[in-house]
C-alpha cells in the first residue's frame, strides 16, 4: 500500500494521465517557475531577516549618539 491506500500502480497512472493532458514542456516550465519563486521567497526571508537584525542594531546607536549628544550639551551649559 502507497499513500492513503493508492498503491504505486495507480500513482503511475495517475501520473502518466498527467503528462498526456499537460505535455512534458508544460511540466517542466511549471517545475522550473515553481522553483524560481520558491528561491524568490527564500531569498525576500533572508533580506527581511538581515533588514531587521540591521534595525535592531541601530537604535542602540542612536541612544548612545543621543546620550553624548546631551552630555555634551549638559556640559556646555555648566560652562556658561
Amino acid at each position: 500500500m502507497g499513500v492513503g491506500g493508492i498503491g504505486i500502480w495507480q500513482l503511475l497512472i495517475i501520473l502518466l494521465i498527467v503528462v498526456m493532458l499537460f505535455g512534458t514542456k508544460k511540466l517542466r516550465n511549471l517545475g522550473s517557475d515553481l522553483g524560481g519563486a520558491l528561491k524568490g521567497f527564500k531569498t525576500a526571508i533572508k533580506d527581511d531577516d538581515s533588514k531587521q537584525d540591521e534595525d535592531a542594531e541601530q537604535p542602540e546607536n542612536s541612544e548612545d549618539e543621543a546620550t553624548d549628544a546631551s552630555d555634551a550639551t549638559a556640559e556646555k551649559v555648566k560652562e556658561k
